[in-house]
């Protein structure tokens, strides 16, 4: 599987220490044995970390992000630093060069994530999220905090900007026999580093995924664009079967849902809008999250 994450990536911990971290990390190295391999904390260089589980694995902590990466050569960090340092964590990374950051942290001042959108511009790295669940490719890799058991290996794609949903929609295509390629949460924030059209040009490009689910939510003009995407791509016969859903439908405009990103203003944003211009671009919308799954089974079946 070629999308962002496999059997063979490797991981590094930003905030492995801290309670969150330490969770997360022993769910990784649980789940198929993700290849966790160092902590970062810039006062514990030199210390090693002990997991609590049966298994009990020790990974080398790293005093930076560089040091970490020249040590182990991994491809991919993770963030669980508080919100007040998780700007400047990923700013580190960055700077190491790290080619994938998954940043799980919730509540980063759009101020401090305006720089490092700027500094990600410059750079080869991608970030997915902030305030985003991460990704899973099923019985490969576990980056973030997705509930492993629910998925199974299979045929869709499933990109989606609520948490909560990303796992209604993987419980689904497992309970419906499809599986599942990669799921990717891209986060809820208003300024992120992947959006869906980077996801959704990865899943058309794979061979492996044949189908795709994508999850919306009111606010902002994400979806729009990425129907556009869509209906472009279709022109030069790039197409896949396709199912969706917008959170927020019932929402009233200028109350932010959830999300930071999620708020209606000066009559965009809106459920219906995105609705439409999903249907357009050809993705069967779910009336309920609870029946993403027989909406795609639909749709393949034609």
């Amino acid at each position: 599987m070629s999308i962002l994450v496999n059997k063979d990536t490797k991981v590094i911990v930003q905030g492995l220490t801290g309670k969150t971290g330490t969770f997360h990390t022993e769910q990784a190295l649980e789940y198929y044995g993700t290849k966790m391999v160092a902590g970062v904390h810039p006062k514990k260089g030199g210390e090693t970390w002990s997991s609590g589980m049966e298994s009990a694995a020790e990974l080398p902590i790293f005093a930076s992000v560089g040091e970490a990466r020249d040590a182990t050569g991994a491809d991919a960090s993770v963030i669980y630093v508080p919100p007040a340092g998780a700007g400047a964590a990923i700013i580190e990374a960055i700077d190491a060069e790290v080619p994938f950051i998954v940043c799980i942290t919730e509540g980063i001042p759009v101020a401090d994530m305006v720089k490092v959108k700027a500094r990600l511009e410059k750079s080869n790295s991608r970030l997915l999220g902030p305030n985003c669940p991460g990704i899973l490719t099923p019985e490969e890799c576990k980056i973030g905090i997705m509930p492993g058991s629910i998925f199974k290996k299979g045929s869709v794609g499933v990109v989606s900007r609520s948490g909560t949903l990303t796992y209604e929609a993987v419980f689904q295509t497992t309970n419906a026999g499809l599986g599942q390629t990669t799921a990717v949460g891209i986060g809820g924030d208003p300024v992120k580093g992947t959006e869906f059209i980077d996801v959704l040009e990865m899943f058309l490009a794979d061979d492996e995924t044949q189908s795709i689910i994508m999850i919306g939510e009111i606010g902002g003009s994400a979806e729009e664009e990425a129907a556009q995407f869509l209906k472009d791509e279709a022109k030069k016969g790039r197409k896949k079967p396709m199912a969706g859903f917008i959170a927020g439908r019932t929402a009233p405009p200028g109350r932010t849902m959830g999300h930071a990103g999620a708020v209606i203003s000066g009559g965009k944003g809106g459920a219906e809008d995105k609705i439409a211009a999903m249907e357009e671009a050809g993705i069967r919308v779910s009336p309920s999250p609870a029946k993403l799954g027989e909406t795609l089974l639909e749709v393949l079946k034609g």
